[in-house]
């Protein structure tokens, strides 16, 4: 999950990024209020915490211009501007809710899951789960059949990211846009290593495959595949996933049912 920060004091923007990313957000940090807006009208953020004060254009304003834009991104407050006034205007403006400061990080987390839930109501505990894979997004643990997988951190969101949208499929564009940071080089081949490297963790052997890959559409996390697309052949070989698609089960049955009028003949 990305959110998009717009501070303009180093030490909150800081503290702010490195704890959101210790519970597996992806974060993008700005210091300049209309740099926050660009962001926001081209980036699919799931939340923004802004600060009131931003140079450029205020956190009003980019609120404001957001809404007006029909851009409704949830969108959290959190500014050295305490006063009542300064409150109400933030959520009279569009915004979500408004922690003033001082804060205490326990609190800005708990009021951004807040309003995640509100915009993914069905799939709001922290406890992302599909089939035997359980995905912990508070004390960043991964399970399946209860053994834990070790991930790494870019493992980690790629794999809530798929977990969200389960069961439909998800692009290397969406994923891009989705799972990773503003730095991420879209060049690369980045996407199709790290789905191999879960693959790796995720689909062991033995296990049911849960990483799909759809052919057009990317990538899905389920426990049935997709019964519209070939069947996938999964080949485990030295530790790594090779696929190819084999004839679909339609397509063998009528053959097998050919071969036996055949033999009728």
């Amino acid at each position: 999950m990305r959110i998009l920060v717009a501070q303009n004091n180093p030490e909150v923007a800081n503290r702010v990024q490195r704890g959101h990313v210790a519970e597996g957000y992806t974060v993008d940090v700005v210091a300049d209020g209309s740099e926050a807006l660009a962001l926001a009208e081209i980036n699919p953020y799931v939340a923004l915490i802004l600060e009131a004060t931003l140079p450029g254009k205020d956190g009003f304003t980019v609120v404001h211009d957001l809404r007006r834009k029909h851009i409704n991104t949830p969108i959290l407050f959190l500014s050295a501007r305490y006063d009542v006034e300064s409150r109400v205007r933030g959520l009279d403006v569009g915004g979500d809710d408004y922690l003033p400061m001082p804060f205490s990080m326990t609190e800005l987390s708990a009021r951004l899951r807040a309003l995640l839930r509100r915009q993914w109501p069905s799939k709001s505990n922290n406890v992302l789960r599909v089939a035997d894979l359980a995905l912990d997004l508070q004390k960043q643990d991964a399970t399946r059949g209860g053994k834990q997988i070790m991930l790494t951190r870019r493992e980690f969101t790629l794999l809530a990211f798929l977990m969200r949208c389960s069961p439909e499929p998800v692009s290397k564009a969406a994923i891009k846009r989705h799972a990773w940071d503003q730095h991420f080089d879209s060049g690369t081949n980045g996407v199709s290593v790290y789905i191999r490297r879960l693959r790796m963790k995720i689909d062991q052997t033995g296990s049911l495959p849960l990483i799909h890959t759809i052919k057009d559409a990317g990538f899905a996390l389920r426990e049935d595949g997709n019964k519209d697309q070939p069947e996938l052949a999964i080949n485990r070989q030295n530790g790594f996933l090779n696929e190819k698609y084999t004839l679909n089960m339609a397509s063998l049955r009528h053959r097998q049912r050919f071969q036996v009028e055949l033999q009728q003949i």
